[in-house]
């Protein structure tokens, strides 16, 4: 019922603003020389041709109140929907829409009741434009915002049943030159827009410029690789670099607060870097992590052949490798470098560098050939295998 009112308001209101705007354009109209000098000094055809303005006016006004009124309800309908930061965004676009028709007609040389019926359809118009213009640029205004409502407009989104934004992934320095992000977002597991700052891409060509060859190298090689992940994927590249940031120009500090000003996070493998966007509450994703996490699991009492490169630390150790690069370190091992042979796990040590394995050379009738050798040999062979536990 009220959208009923509201609509038969909306027809009236500018049936008499096309009316009014209808004989102003017949005044004006009946101005013109020649128009006066054709027509002459009939008032029949004076009359007729005023009373075709105002109808003219009247049916284009009607036509545009019902395409206002239909457009006013779907964004009132709309409006219940949204959260207060879009609420917001829609009044700052509606004052915007009516300042820019107040100072676009407020020039005009018309008469008082004329401007005023012009301005009334300039406001209206502008301020539907306006509120539109700036619900369109909600996710960057949404950006620009602090990180506080950020989660309020997610947390809005999860209320009504609606997808919250997708997080902005920040990449670092270090591990755009690792290269191994490029092929994980190939990949499709990093979800969302990959973002690049300013200063990242001053730091690296920084390194690009260097005089050392390898660090040189290093840098053209993370320019490469950026201009490839821009042409395969979402990759955004200075786009919120104009948000203020506090404190010095360090390039980390500055990839925290752009964390926390975007509500994102941070991709990085340099183990500083994380320990202190983590003490800033900002989620960081460690691609060594990550490639830890994807190596097999080996458990104790396992068999696996390897290829021994070279001696361990400890007497009559040999260390191979795995294809992943996982260490395994062998039991009298250290008389088949460079040989290929089955051994048996022991034990898995987990450190922060990664994985290392512990393994014994099985013997050709099944058994340890280290383990046998320990249990039957001299005090030396004791002291090894105690050597061994006590790296354990």
């Amino acid at each position: 019922m009220v959208t009923r009112y509201l609509s038969w308001a909306f027809l009236i209101l500018f049936s008499i603003i096309g009316g009014i705007l209808g004989k102003a354009a017949g005044d004006i109209y009946f101005r013109i020389g020649a128009v006066r000098r054709l027509m002459g000094t009939s008032e029949l055809y004076s009359i007729t041709a005023t009373i075709a303005f105002i109808a003219l006016g009247v049916i284009m006004t009607s036509y545009l109140s019902q395409v206002i009124n239909r457009q006013v309800m779907l964004l009132s309908n709309n409006l219940e929907k949204l959260s207060t930061a879009e609420k917001l965004e829609v009044l700052i676009g509606v004052v915007v829409g009516i300042t820019v028709a107040t100072i676009m007609v407020y020039p005009w040389p018309l008469s008082a009741t004329i401007k005023v019926c012009v301005w009334m359809v300039a406001g209206t118009a502008f301020a539907y434009l306006g509120a539109r213009l700036f619900l369109s640029m909600k996710e960057d205004i949404f950006l620009i915002l602090p990180s506080g409502s950020g989660l309020a407009k997610a947390q809005a989104q999860q209320d009504q049943g609606e997808k919250p934004r997708e997080r902005i992934k920040i990449l670092d320095t270090n591990v755009i030159i690792d290269g191994r992000i490029s092929d994980v977002c190939r990949t499709g597991f990093v979800e969302g827009p990959i973002y690049v700052p300013g200063c990242v891409l001053e730091e690296l060509h920084h390194i690009a410029d260097s005089t050392e060859p390898l660090k040189r190298a290093r840098g053209r090689r993370g320019l490469d690789i950026l201009q490839q992940m821009q042409k395969d994927m979402h990759l955004l590249v200075r786009t919120y670099d104009h948000l203020p940031l506090e404190g010095n120009g360090e390039v980390d500090y500055q990839l925290v607060q752009l964390a926390k000003k975007l509500d994102g996070a941070i991709i990085t493998n340099d183990f500083n870097l994380n320990k202190v966007a983590e003490l800033e509450g900002v989620t960081v994703l460690n691609v060594n992590e990550l490639a830890n996490a994807l190596k097999p699991v080996v458990l104790p009492g396992e068999e696996m052949s390897v290829t021994l490169i070279r001696e361990g630390k400890e007497i009559n150790q040999g260390v191979a490798y795995l294809e992943d690069g996982t260490m395994v370190v062998v039991e009298g091992g250290r008389r088949h470098i460079g040989e290929t042979l089955d051994v048996t796990v022991t034990s898995v040590l987990q450190t922060v560098a990664g994985k290392m394995i512990f393994a014994e050379v099985k013997s050709a009738n099944g058994g340890e050939e280290g383990g046998s050798n320990m249990r039957s040999g001299s005090a030396g062979g004791g002291q090894r295998r105690k050597s061994r536990q006590s790296v354990q």
